[in-house]
């Protein structure tokens, strides 16, 4: 036993990038809320970026450690204590056999990503070890952790080199209002003038209707030209549907494969950075941007990543 779970939290699941290539078959893709999180983690590791952590909502779990090895955790500031001293975030932590971490409660973003060196024995399910608990699959036996649950470390390493460099600054900074850039379709055709300026004029609320699988916005509704209805087409992360009521939803990591609602926009993968720690009551705007820009914006953050892994290395 590597790691055993004392109590599992609101919701604690072990996800990695997301399983792909299957969504034809009606698979969701899952994978990490917070994609650029869960990378800087396994890089600060020397882990591979997509390797399978632990994902932690809202309130963490509390686990007792089996044998050393070294952590890091990013993402949202949700209190973690290791016997009872606080852990750092953004650096890698030494974990000692029978130390305990707990996690004393929110203080910003929604959720923390914890990556362990040579990351968690999980068994590989259609190129995953992500959990989709709507499909019962990966992670461990396809649901959230539950007290008494037990992991092991696939390849720990207790005595990784340079860990004192193996920081950075803190990623995540919380908002008073988050500003998500996106690219204008497939849909965009079906709204009017007044219902396009709408949506990248005003602010909208995230409802506590949020979860793995979209975020409900509440604001001005957006104007269709006919109805909110398509023919069944797939859905990407970040997609924004706009059903009949008018008022956003978009699309996240657990999302279903097809949809039948029009989509005007999607947000871009460097934002789901904010977009997977965004909770009940935030405040977001939506900014227009091409998709050059986009692809620029992915380009810079690849950049950043390997200058952390060659930096290491």
């Amino acid at each position: 036993m590597s790691i055993r779970v004392i109590q599992p939290g609101v919701l604690t699941t072990v996800q990695d990038l997301g399983r792909f290539g299957f969504q034809q078959y009606g698979v969701p893709v899952s994978g990490a809320m917070d994609p650029r999180s869960l990378k800087l983690a396994n890089l600060l590791l020397g882990n591979d970026p997509g390797e399978a952590a632990l994902e932690i909502t809202v309130t963490g779990p509390q686990l007792i450690f089996g044998e050393a090895n070294y952590a890091v955790l990013t993402g949202g500031d949700l209190g973690a204590e290791l016997d009872g001293k606080p852990m750092p975030r953004y650096q890698a932590v030494k974990i000692e056999a029978g130390q305990t971490l707990r996690f004393l409660g929110l203080r910003n973003g929604c959720r923390a990503y914890l990556a362990f060196a040579g990351g968690l024995d999980v068994p590989l399910v259609m190129g995953s070890r992500s959990t989709c608990m709507k499909a019962k699959i990966g992670g461990i036996k396809g649901r959230k952790l539950e007290a008494g649950d037990e992991l092991r470390f696939r390849a720990p390493q207790p005595d990784l080199p340079f860990p004192e460099r193996r920081r950075i600054g803190t990623d995540f900074v919380p908002q008073k209002q988050y500003e998500l850039h996106a690219v204008l379709g497939p849909q965009d055709d079906h709204f009017t003038e007044a219902g396009l300026r709408t949506f990248f004029s005003e602010v909208y609320t995230v409802s506590a209707d949020f979860d793995r699988m979209g975020c409900r916005l509440d604001g001005p509704p957006i104007e269709h030209k006919g109805g909110a209805d398509i023919i069944s087409d797939g859905i990407a992360f970040g997609a924004v549907q706009i059903p009949s009521s008018g008022k956003p939803i978009i699309m996240t990591a657990d999302r279903q494969t097809t949809g039948g609602y029009t989509k005007i926009a999607t947000v871009c993968s460097a934002d789901f950075r904010f977009l997977g720690q965004l909770k009940g009551g935030d405040k977001v705007n939506f900014i227009p941007i091409s998709v050059e820009q986009a692809q620029n914006v992915l380009l810079l953050e690849r950049q950043y990543f390997r200058m952390i892994r060659d930096f290491l290395r």
